[in-house]
């Protein structure tokens, strides 16, 4: 139905327009019956529904009606699928309007800049380019069903401790980069309806309030057309954050909200033209969600759980399988060993917890998949505590050393991670870690099976044969997890993350979580594997790495040109073929070096993947496209992106530490960068351009004798020791001849110079 949204607002009371722009309850937008402007409602979250029909929290902590559980996204982002993730996506939108929903809050895309963080379950990786292409499919996939997506939380919400309150200092580059770079991908390949506005401060000022960030880069810049909705209770001032750009204080402020921006209005601190505005964004998505509810919509629960068992299984990482110990053969003894196969973790905890419509076991679906196998079960520890249970142990000792192989069941219970506070460390329990050890002293064939939300350090990584990164599996992991170990399935995740070998070694750990109420990103760019290269630091696990059992090799990189501009495209194109015997699938890595750099850039970026499903002996062609933003730098004083002139690599790898295939291109900016030149800029600054040399060797002249190299000083001692003094320091050293209104006429000179160049 078509309708007029500037009448309807002209029509509105200044009550009726303040009132618009806060909750109606927890989850609904307030109706303006008169007018004919219907409620909306919007739920969490971003790995399945979690819409709770009786009482509402925004923490997972009351129920919510049955629903589809999907892996969550630190899994979800592990199978590089971009495909999947869309799926996933759809089957929720189908979900949401099955269930009369009309937003759903989600996807999380924010940056693990550490492991620590107690939500990283839920965020996709450390890696912005990822980040932002998965974030783009789960939205497409959420919005082609009819309902809208609610991308969070923006912007720089890297940990729990002190969310609401922390201020995050980021510098400009860092922040372009690395933490917007994620949500502007996302904003311009899918638009989502709504962007959810962070808790925390950005650079001193609350997110909600943030006018650089709500206005100037999101709705001017990246072209955004929905609306901001805070995070629940993010509002920091209401009238303020509708003049920086937020359109939507949830949940109700029980008419606080709305008081406060009238009065705003009315005493001339907040415009009407910025009031109406918001409530255009509003009434618009709005008017779209009802338009597009489908009365009969419903959804197959059985499809939508096998649709989890696929996701389950693309997500899981092979982290180690000497001696070939994976897949099991469906016959033997084996021992299944740890309380999580039968109280299994699937999901972090918060706001984004679902109820599933049904819950795998992972013992039954092993003993279901693994034929004519004997499968004795023990379970080793208490999850309730961290303490080692004497008796379990021995238990499960005697098992493991009458079987043919041990699975071992271990990872973080739901007390280690969860939305609202951060970890302190990355160790297993301490009775999971004895667990290892000792049935590592009695049986050779050991595998461990990890559920867990983020990284973990493993001293014990050389005392077992293979280790299986399941994460958290969502609903269906248990059955895709007994897929995996017995071979009906082929692993082919891949880190989205790095783990490194111990918590030191991660670029953010001395200032993580801050101080007080601030936290300072001093590693800048270098996150996550960005650091790890620079400093050639070993991790346990690189970002990209995953095993399989079968083998592919790469050939025949080829780009369609040897030079371009960064108005142009390349086309880059790699054959890979599976070398082994069993089906595959494999992720392909394009990474991109600047060879030579006038600023600190990382050794290597990703700026493309693809993942390829291979019969075996069957090859096929990857094709990739470059642009400019493959190759540029947030440049602070242009304000935009930028490439410099120069050579870059491509490279072609199985993983950031694996590449197979390299090749060159020469990429020429178009945009030059014309230097200001002022009294304290460096003389080497100035010689490194050409146009001012025939100035300097003017004022070169103007030298005394006494200031020209002697036999104690060399002209290359001289030409060292001029090149780091600024302009103004030549006046001491002139004899009087050059003097500060001189100064100014050959700074003037100069910079006529290099502009006419």
């Amino acid at each position: 139905m078509k309708r007029n949204i500037n009448e309807l607002i002209a029509a509105m009371t200044l009550e009726e327009k303040a009132g618009l722009c806060s909750g109606d309850s927890f989850w609904a937008t307030k109706a303006i019956e008169r007018l004919g402007i219907p409620s909306i409602t919007m739920t969490d979250g971003p790995h399945g529904l979690r819409k709770q029909a009786g009482e509402s929290d925004h923490l997972g902590l009351n129920q919510s009606i049955p629903s589809t559980c999907f892996p969550p996204g630190a899994g979800l982002a592990s199978s590089w699928n971009r495909e999947l993730v869309q799926n996933v996506g759809k089957a929720i939108g189908k979900e949401a309007q099955a269930e009369g929903v009309s937003i759903v809050l989600g996807p999380s895309v924010n940056i693990k800049r550490s492991p620590l963080c107690g939500r990283n379950f839920e965020y996709f990786s450390e890696d912005p380019y990822l980040t932002g292409e998965l974030a783009a499919a789960h939205i497409s996939g959420v919005q082609c069903e009819g309902v809208g997506s609610s991308l969070k939380h923006f912007a720089v919400n890297n940990q729990e401790h002190r969310r609401m309150t922390t201020d995050a200092v980021v510098d400009e580059r860092t922040l372009r980069e690395i933490y917007l770079t994620g949500f502007e991908m996302a904003v311009k390949k899918s638009q989502p309806w709504t962007v959810m506005s962070a808790y925390n401060r950005l650079n001193g000022t609350y997110c909600s309030e943030n006018e650089t960030l709500l206005t100037r880069i999101l709705k001017e810049e990246w072209g955004h057309e929905g609306f901001v909705v805070s995070d629940w209770g993010a509002v920091n001032e209401a009238a303020a954050s509708v003049a920086a750009g937020m359109e939507l204080e949830m949940p109700s402020s029980h008419g606080e909200g709305p008081r406060k921006i009238a009065m705003a209005v009315e005493n001339g601190q907040l415009s009407m033209a910025a009031l109406d505005r918001a409530v255009g964004r509003l009434l618009s998505v709005i008017f779209k969600a009802v338009d597009n509810r489908r009365a009969d919509a419903a959804y197959d629960p059985e499809e939508h759980h096998r649709l989890a068992r696929e996701a389950a299984r693309e997500t899981m990482v092979l982290l180690k399988n000497e001696n070939g110990l994976l897949p099991l053969p469906k016959q033997g003894k084996f021992a299944v060993i740890g309380t999580m196969a039968e109280q299994v973790r699937y999901q972090g905890g918060g706001s984004s917890h679902i109820n599933p419509t049904k819950l795998d076991n992972i013992r039954e679906e092993i003993e279901k998949t693994a034929g004519g196998a004997e499968v004795r079960y023990s379970p080793g520890y208490p999850l309730e505590s961290d303490d080692p249970d004497e008796a379990l142990l021995e238990e499960a000792k005697k098992l493991a050393a009458a079987s043919d192989a041990a699975i071992l069941f271990v990872g973080l219970p739901d007390r280690y991670e969860s939305e609202g506070y951060d970890r302190t460390h990355l160790n297993l329990p301490e009775n999971q870690i004895q667990l290892i050890e000792q049935i590592a002293s009695v049986q050779a064939n050991v595998a461990v099976v990890l559920s867990n939300g983020a990284p973990v350090v493993m001293p014990w990584l050389g005392r077992v044969s293979a280790v299986l990164e399941a994460y958290l599996g969502g609903q269906a992991g248990g059955g895709a997890i007994a897929d995996l170990l017995f071979g009906d399935a082929n692993p082919s995740g891949k880190l989205a993350e790095t783990f490194p070998k111990h918590l030191k070694h991660n670029p953010s750990h001395p200032f993580f979580p801050g101080e007080g109420d601030r936290v300072e990103y001093r590693e800048g760019i270098f996150v996550g594997y960005r650091y790890y290269d620079a400093k050639e630091i070993e991790p346990l696990f690189p970002f990209g790495f995953g095993l399989s059992y079968t083998t592919f090799a790469y050939s025949d990189l080829v780009l369609d040109r040897s030079g371009m501009t960064d108005q142009e495209t390349a086309q880059v194109s790699v054959k890979v073929r599976n070398t082994g015997e069993r089906f595959g699938q494999e992720i392909v890595q394009l990474y991109i070096r600047d060879v030579e750099s006038a600023v600190i850039r990382p050794e290597k970026e990703l700026k493309g993947f693809a993942k390829v499903a291979l019969e075996p002996g069957e090859e096929k062609t990857i094709s990739f496209q470059l642009d400019k933003r493959s190759f540029a730098y947030y440049n602070v004083e242009l304000a935009d992106w930028h490439v410099e002139t120069g050579e870059f690599h491509v490279l072609i790898g199985s993983s950031s530490r694996d590449i197979r295939l390299q090749a060159s291109i020469r990429v020429q900016s178009t945009a030059e960068i014309v230097p200001k030149f002022h009294r304290n800029t460096t003389m080497g600054d100035i010689m490194s351009h050409p146009a001012a040399m025939p100035v300097l060797a003017q004022m070169q002249s103007m030298a005394p004798s006494s200031a020209q190299p002697s036999n104690a000083v060399s002209s290359d001692m001289m030409m060292a020791m001029m090149r780091y003094m600024p302009l103004r320091a030549l006046l001491p050293f002139t004899g009087g001849t050059l003097t500060e209104e001189g100064l100014a006429g050959l700074l003037n000179h100069l910079n006529n110079a290099v502009q006419a160049d």
